[in-house]
């Protein structure tokens, strides 16, 4: 290829044909040639007459130039022109490729596989070949190269993770190669320790590409607590210029529906990597907040997954009286609000004032009775989760409360009178405190040596007191129990909150104590210390692109390490369950900085803004016409061609040639018929969603070219119907994908939709939810499928049998899944006669075909394929994936051969067939 500048010629020998252009240029002058002069004195005779065709004596300048240019046009369009030709990077030897598929890769990861995509064809063509690897998910048998077509279907299967790349690992796994290569490096753009290292590796190897994407890198930081609402770091890559993002804070509403529950505008200055989003949030709505993220960035490091430490308490004292209150009450609440302050927003009231503001604990010190009414108000308030937090004091050890039947407002029934220093039940001197057991909810906090107690109320040694108790004295007399309520909880302090009883209350102990208490209503950040011995259940983690994925079958996670880890394989980032409280684990650090990948001199980096390769031969032919056009309009117009009746007769011909817009919509309708007709079609119902419905396409011409390579039925391209004005009595099936902003088609189109299911016609409803609540119910798409069928004339239904003849078509099936597994397939019941016959595997249904099939496994999905036959839509990773994939087709391949077949496997000729099959 000659390139000049940023244009390549792929025949440049056509060129040479620009020479000829001055000869022609003489050429056309002579052309026509120039008349003889005679003087003749009869001329005058002719003086007034017109010629009906004038011709001029010489061609004008401009028309030459016109015809040159078009003629120059012609040649540089058939010398093969490329705008941007690509500089060849080809090769004879292996090839890796080596992606970080990192988070930070998330936002541009199609262009990113477009490019592995274009890699793999330049290999095909050098016949090279390839291995693929992520420094995310490395291969555990090593990295092994095979033949660009075999890497294909393995596309999908590549993903980016919520983490960053192990960048020794890789390096490892690259040193065990010990052939030459080439090497093609998708990095994700920031600076990690270890790149350098692999790349001297891989410049050793062979030479090395990088493709690196400029486009803004952003990411939120951890989130903290201030007096107005939430401070959000946020944090971006490229600080060059200034730029504009959007923060949302998403969280259900009251009715339990997630949307976004705030939004805010950040700007970063020029130069700027990081500022804040600080939301003006009350604490009903903060602590409704599940997440952040940077609205329209799909990264994991996008979003701040939120937890308990985020919410902040509300605590609530009871107060009294005055009549009712004594010194001693007033001192205990003062102790417990100075504790309490710096991390809970406490409150003060009466009982059923606080009991209504419903906050996540209440503290009644030294409050001995309540009413039978605030004990029923109480009580109903823990059975929704709420912590009584209860001190004891002077009046309750006075009181008979809990003392023959354990009160329901007390962990434990106590004894009358307490015990003291030089009491009756006396102690010699001040007790202090029993390390914490492992199963207290104290376990792995400090008892200072300073902390005694020497007065309390006891507690009645009861069968089931050793459970209850959750901290005791060094003789094991208990100091603090706990009992279940509900979904909540009672605690008891067998001393004061003041200092009358013991120091306790002087201490940062008593501090930790009351914060470990309510760690479960809320608000509680906890640190090495207090996860020791604990497991942590995963609950749901992020992929690569910010989406939670159910985790509750993975492996649970020690506390230690739960302290100390950052999102790694180990421990992706997500929401994970203590005994205390549900904690965070997010992909962005405080000490994580977005840093731009720096590269050595020399080393080839290109990226997006690396200009596209375009032919320029379509738009020189097309200007040659256009100047050719032009050139016979000149022309016509010196020789007087286009005045005159001529020209008004062949104006008149061409109005005539052109069709009447009725015909067109003639023809349109005729075209649409005979396209339906002439070949066997599927159909798919146009939601108005651009996106859905690309895919339902991409779906049904996945099945058929499945149908075409396995069957003799070779169906013609996907229609898309619209319900209000196309017939549909064309099309043996029609897939509906529901949605749940679809409108309702009006009562024609319902007509028609009966008159098609009355006539043979199929319709397979796919909810595309994955069934999660059976049948659809109680998901917006299973509400709005409730919606549109419930004017349809739609038979009884009920979950496909084991024997039905869908199950056996053309593959022998027992499960039917999608993008999704496991959801119920919901067909026509069988008449309540049909009964089995001994010897037969099945029953001898009616030849009917059902004409509805709901579910909601989203087929299309998995069926999906472009024009080149690679999938559209990943499934599950590995081998499950492709399998999973492959079952979706044989189902989609069964639905068709029995719409077109109906119960055609029932005949009892097919029979012994089948037996064998079963292997009956």
């Amino acid at each position: 290829m000659l390139v000049l500048g940023p244009v390549g010629f792929a025949a440049p020998w056509m060129l040479l044909g620009l020479l000829a252009l001055p000869i022609l240029w003489f050429l056309l002058r002579a052309v026509p040639p120039a008349p003889l002069r005679r003087r003749f004195p009869g001329v005058a005779l002719l003086l007034g007459l017109t010629d009906e065709e004038v011709e001029t004596d010489r061609t004008p300048w401009w028309l030459l130039v016109l015809r040159m240019l078009a003629i120059a046009a012609l040649i540089l369009a058939f010398a093969g022109p490329v705008l941007n030709p690509r500089t060849e990077r080809g090769g004879t030897g292996p090839l890796v490729v080596l992606l970080d598929a990192s988070w930070a890769s998330a936002h541009d990861w199609s262009l990113r596989m477009g490019r592995v995509s274009e890699a793999l064809d330049e290999a095909a063509a050098d016949d090279r070949t390839v291995a693929i690897v992520a420094a995310t998910d490395l291969p555990t048998g090593g990295l092994e190269f095979r033949a660009p077509n075999e890497w294909r279907p393995r596309l999908a299967g590549f993903a980016p993770q919520p983490f960053a790349p192990d960048m020794e690992a890789t390096f490892a796994a690259l040193s065990e190669m010990d052939v030459a290569f080439d090497s093609l490096w998708l990095s994700d753009g920031l600076e990690r320790e270890g790149r350098e290292a692999i790349l001297d590796l891989l410049t050793q190897k062979g030479s090395v590409t990088v493709f690196e994407n400029q486009r803004p890198i952003f990411a939120l930081g951890p989130a903290t607590v201030s007096a107005t609402g939430v401070n959000v770091p946020v944090l971006r890559r490229d600080g060059a210029g200034t730029d504009r993002v959007s923060v949302v804070a998403r969280g259900p509403d009251p009715a339990g529906v997630e949307r976004i529950l705030a939004r805010l505008d950040v700007d970063f200055a020029a130069g700027e990597t990081q500022t804040s989003a600080a939301f003006d949030l009350p604490p009903e709505l903060r602590n409704r907040v599940t997440r952040f993220e940077v609205d329209g960035h799909r990264s994991a490091a996008a979003v701040r997954l939120t937890d308990d430490s985020l919410k902040r308490r509300e605590v609530g004292l009871v107060t009294v009286r005055e009549s009712r209150e004594g010194l001693e009450l007033l001192s205990q609440l003062h102790y417990i609000r100075t504790a309490l302050s710096d991390k809970a927003d406490v409150i003060s009231g009466g009982l059923e004032d606080l009991i209504a503001a419903n906050p996540d604990v209440i503290v009644l010190a030294d409050i001995a009775r309540l009413s039978g009414g605030e004990t029923a108000d109480l009580l109903d308030w823990m059975n929704e989760g709420g912590l009584l937090l209860r001190f004891a004091g002077p009046r309750l050890a006075a009181s008979d409360v809990s003392r023959e039947d354990e009160d329901p407002l007390m962990p434990v029934r106590l004894r009358a009178g307490g015990r003291t220093i030089g009491g009756a039940m006396s102690w010699g001197e001040p007790k202090t405190l029993r390390p914490f057991a492992e199963t207290s909810p104290f376990y792995g906090l400090d008892v200072p040596d300073d902390v005694s107690v020497s007065a309390q109320v006891m507690a009645q040694p009861d069968p089931d007191l050793a459970a209850r108790v959750i901290a005791t004295l060094a003789d094991g007399t208990p100091l603090v129990t706990r009992k279940s309520v509900g979904a909540g909880q009672v605690v008891l302090f067998h001393v004061t909150a003041n200092a009358e009883w013991s120091t306790l209350p002087l201490s940062g102990l008593f501090v930790s104590m009351l914060d470990r208490l309510s760690a479960a209503t809320g608000g509680v950040a906890l640190d090495e210390t207090d996860l020791a011995g604990q497991a942590l259940q995963p609950i749901s983690i992020l992929d690569g692109f910010g989406a939670l994925r159910d985790a509750r079958n993975r492996a649970p996670v020690e506390g230690d390490v739960f302290a100390t880890a950052v999102a790694s394989a180990q421990t992706p980032a997500g929401l994970y369950q203590s005994t205390q409280a549900s904690l965070a684990l997010n992909v962005v650090t405080p000490e994580t900085r977005l840093e731009a990948a720096s590269w050595p001199a020399g080393t080839v980096v290109v990226g997006v803004s690396e200009a596209t390769e375009q032919s320029l031969k379509p738009s020189l032919l097309l200007a040659a016409l256009a100047l050719l056009a032009a050139d016979l309009f000149a022309s016509l117009l010196l020789s007087g061609r286009l005045l005159g009746p001529r020209a008004a007769a062949s104006l008149l011909a061409l109005v005539l040639a052109m069709p009447a817009p009725d015909a067109q919509a003639q023809d349109t309708d005729e075209a649409f018929a005979l396209a339906a007709t002439e070949e066997v079609a599927l159909a798919y119902v146009m939601t108005g969603d651009e996106t859905v419905d690309r895919l339902s396409r991409a779906g049904l011409f996945g099945v058929s070219q499945v149908l075409t390579q396995r069957t003799s039925v070779e169906p013609a391209e996907p229609v898309g119907v619209n319900l209000e004005t196309d017939d549909l009595g064309f099309f043996p099936l029609l897939y509906w994908p529901v949605t749940v902003d679809q409108p309702l088609p009006s009562a024609e189109a319902y007509t028609r939709l009966n008159a098609y299911l009355r006539t043979g016609g199929t319709i397979l409803f796919d909810t595309r939810d994955g069934d999660v609540a059976r049948f659809g119910a109680a998901t917006p798409t299973g509400n709005k499928l409730q919606s549109l069928a419930s004017a349809l004339d739609i038979p009884p239904l009920e979950p496909i049998p084991a024997d039905h003849v869908l199950t056996r078509t053309f593959y022998l099936l027992q499960d039917f899944p999608g993008r999704y597994t496991g959801g119920d397939l919901w067909v026509e019941a069988a008449p309540a006669d049909a009964q089995g016959v001994e010897g037969m595997p099945f029953r001898n249904l009616n030849d009917n075909v059902t004409p509805v099939i709901i579910g909601g496994n989203d087929w299309a999905a998995a069926w999906a394929m472009d024009e080149t036959g690679r999938p559209l839509r990943p499934l599950a990773r590995g081998f499950g994936g492709e399998r999973q994939r492959e079952i979706a087709y044989r189902f989609g391949v069964n639905l068709v051969m029995y719409i077109l077949t109906g119960n055609y496997k029932s005949d009892q000729v097919h029979v012994p067939a089948l037996l064998d099959r079963l292997g009956q």
